[in-house]
């Protein structure tokens, strides 16, 4: 068991499914008080009820108020995990752009917003961003996606930085492929780029308390995702080189 969580009263978004129901499983497991959200009610209703936990469906931008009363008065952890998988390009519509902006990252700064003035006055509290490698790195063919999940991976490390010295506790999550429906919809160049390492839900969920357990910011179920990282910050033109070799051979595939 993780000290750290248990007993404590833990949210997870977008938990109906995939990463988010292995993360709720997890923190159940480990003896936290699950509420499990998700744009879908039938959903976070099962998930919930397997695990023991209350479901709060809804839009994961404004449950904080809701949550924080299933669990009485107190949120502990908040896994900011629900997420818009948009692909396209710059010709992406206007629509699907303000999608990504408002799940992937502004959902995020609604929840710590919400949540930080308790956090502080009391010294402790944790968030946990479920980012992508894709906020590290990019991801071919997925512009909106690639660059609000950059945004979603700078706003964790920017609360970590502010608020480390007054107790908050921040993970950024960046696992590359992960079998879950939003692989599934990634299309050709998720099955180029992601599918052959793809990992379980579960590996994110053992990624992360891993790393709650080590106090480490930066959670990367991928370890290869640090060699990747390092290499495009050493050298960006060589890595762009082979960002782009890799555009071309999805080109071709199409």
């Amino acid at each position: 068991m993780v000290e750290a969580v248990q007993g404590a009263g833990v949210v997870v978004t977008g938990a109906g499914g995939g990463i988010g129901a292995a993360l709720a499983r997890r923190f159940a497991a480990e003896g936290a008080r699950v509420v499990v959200n998700d744009l879908d009610a039938d959903k976070a209703k099962a998930v919930a009820e397997e695990i023991g936990g209350t479901a709060v469906p809804g839009d994961a931008s404004a449950i904080v108020d809701e949550a924080r009363d299933a669990l009485g008065g107190t949120v502990d952890v908040y896994c900011a995990n629900a997420g818009a998988a948009s692909g396209g390009s710059e010709a992406a519509g206007e629509d699907v752009w303000a999608l990504a902006w408002d799940v992937n990252v502004m959902a995020h700064v609604r929840a710590a917003h919400a949540l930080l003035p308790g956090w502080l006055e009391r010294g402790s509290g944790r968030f946990v961003s479920t980012v992508s490698a894709a906020g590290l790195l990019t991801m071919i063919g997925a512009a909106p996606y690639s660059v609000t999940k950059h945004g979603a991976y700078a706003f964790a490390e920017w609360l970590s930085l502010t608020y480390r010295h007054r107790g908050i506790k921040v993970h950024a999550i960046c696992p590359q492929g992960v079998r879950t429906d939003m692989l599934t919809g990634s299309g050709s160049a998720g099955d180029l780029v992601l599918a052959p390492t793809a990992i379980e839900p579960e590996a994110v969920a053992d990624a992360l308390f891993a790393g709650i357990e080590e106090d480490r910011f930066l959670i990367l179920p991928h370890p290869e995702v640090a060699g990747y990282y390092q290499a495009r910050a050493a050298d960006p033109d060589r890595w762009l080189g082979n960002m782009n070799h890799l555009q071309r051979k999805w080109e071709a595939a199409r």
